[in-house]
């Protein structure tokens, strides 16, 4: 498994944990850990999309074909 690929997979599981984590989210008072799980993952994935888009410089801004 290339890097990539690698870099590709663990976006894919970042993805799911901020979809997961979104939906732990209250409409009304949102909890700080919450909150900074949430930020944490988001910064996460930037940074990955940021590693992918260095390998992978056409490839839609680390977006992955599906």
């Amino acid at each position: 498994m290339t890097r990539l690929e690698m870099l590709k997979r663990k976006l894919i599981e970042l993805e799911a944990a901020i979809d997961e984590t979104e939906k732990r989210l209250p409409a009304h008072s949102i909890k700080p850990p919450v909150m900074q799980d949430l930020l944490e993952l988001e910064d996460e994935r930037d940074e990955l999309l940021g590693e992918i888009a260095e390998l992978a410089p056409d490839n839609n801004n680390g977006k992955l074909n599906e």
